[in-house]
């Protein structure tokens, strides 16, 4: 199986809408053929925040890279830092704010529940 090198810092980011962040996607079909995966990188700034949607079939890894932030679990407000990372089983989420000084940086899979 070929491997394939993925300059993560030469991929142009996406600025979303409201106070989301910046979102570049590194692992998906077109740069790699990935098939069962979305690896996305997500910065915040200060005042922004990313809020991991519902999705029932799929699982998700958030990694906080860079930074510190405070991430949201139901009602439960958690402060992280470089190396912190949240699962999220099929049907669950989460949300993640900037909590001050450089700007966050997050790995975000996405992987699709499969049945076998």
């Amino acid at each position: 199986m070929p491997t394939t090198h993925i300059a993560t810092n030469r991929i142009p980011r996406k600025k979303l809408n409201g106070d989301r962040g910046e979102v570049a996607e590194i692992v998906n079909q077109a740069l790699c053929g990935a098939q069962n995966v979305l690896g996305m990188l997500r910065w915040l700034k200060d005042g922004e925040h990313f809020a991991a949607e519902l999705l029932e079939d799929t699982h998700q890894l958030l990694y906080l890279m860079e930074g510190k932030g405070v991430i949201t679990l139901g009602d439960d407000n958690v402060e992280v830092s470089r190396g912190a990372g949240v699962y999220l089983g099929p049907g669950e989420t989460a949300s993640i704010r900037h909590a001050g000084g450089s700007a966050l940086k997050l790995l975000h899979l996405v992987v699709p529940k499969v049945d076998g």
